[in-house]
């Protein structure tokens, strides 16, 4: 693994701390699948983790009425506590299964109560302050990369023992 020195106005995943932050952010994300918008905010929370892209939050009000519907899946953080996850249903469009996940009100991290947390890859885009969000390696974490974070990320192959 070859760290990657920030630049003027990056971080490094690697100076984020374990266990993760959760912080507040006033920063615009905007969610689109099928065309449509689904969610339009500038009420966010970022979890802050070694080694990973921020993974951003959204209130659940923030998603068009109708949107967001429990899923069946769920899933267990040693930080965070059980996930549940969420379909994205936009009408005329195929659902977008598991693509999203929020904790309880009894999480660890009272922050993210009644926020949700987005998989970008499979939406049309995902943006953050207008720059399109690529998705954390690997496909099982939920992480944005942007060009004000620098790497290596983990997800990718050969990366698990991080």
């Amino acid at each position: 693994m070859r760290r990657v020195e920030p630049g003027p106005g990056q971080e490094s995943v690697w100076d984020y701390p374990r266990p993760p932050r959760a912080e507040a952010v006033r920063r615009r994300a905007v969610v689109t699948h099928a065309g449509t918008v689904v969610a339009d905010t500038d009420d966010l929370v970022r979890v802050l983790e070694t080694s990973h892209p921020p993974t951003w939050y959204l209130r659940r009000t923030a998603f068009t009425e109708g949107v967001l519907r429990p899923a069946q899946r769920r899933t267990v953080c040693e930080w965070k506590g059980t996930a549940r996850y969420v379909d994205v249903v936009v009408p005329g469009a195929a659902p977008l299964t598991d693509v999203g996940w929020w904790y309880p009100q009894d999480a660890v991290y009272p922050e993210l109560a009644d926020r949700v947390a987005l998989y970008p890859a499979p939406f049309d885009e995902i943006t953050l302050d207008g720059e399109r969000v690529e998705p954390q390696p690997g496909g099982f974490y939920g992480g944005w990369i942007t060009r004000d974070v620098v790497g290596p990320f983990k997800g990718a192959p050969g990366t698990w023992g991080w």
